[in-house]
């Protein structure tokens, strides 16, 4: 399931159904979904994509900016012209994909009405028919 979440949130797909985009613009969030109803309102993300996105940004870059700066030794404004819009962009291009990972997974630990709980495979272990003591 973990894995369906990732994918689907990397696609900007409903973490329900995932037919349906999560987002009408570049972060606005669709207030319901056109597949299954879902309710994408009642998803929270709040900040826990900002601070994924800071955390991956920085440990992709911050090793590339200390070898440049040992093997190289570059100016400041070298420096800045080179990771400043790196920074930008790589920050810019991950965040919608990392919103809708922490929607789907925020989606997937909420309380679910019976209403709400998609039909799932049962796991052949758990299932009482092919369980074997």
């Amino acid at each position: 399931m973990f894995w369906r979440l990732l994918k689907l949130g990397t696609m900007k797909r409903c973490p329900n159904c995932g037919h349906s985009p999560l987002f009408n613009g570049y972060l606005t969030v669709r207030p319901i979904c056109d597949g299954c109803g879902l309710d994408f309102q009642t998803i929270r993300s709040d900040d826990m994509p900002a601070y994924f996105t800071i955390a991956i940004v920085g440990h992709l870059l911050l090793p590339l900016i200390y070898w440049m700066e040992v093997n190289y030794h570059l100016s400041m404004g070298l420096h800045f012209s080179i990771w400043l819009p790196a920074t930008i962009i790589l920050t810019l291009g991950m965040l919608p994909s990392i919103k809708g990972i922490a929607m789907g997974i925020v989606w997937y630990t909420l309380p679910k009405q019976p209403s709400e709980v998609r039909t799932r495979k049962r796991h052949k272990l758990t299932d009482k028919k092919n369980y074997k003591n």
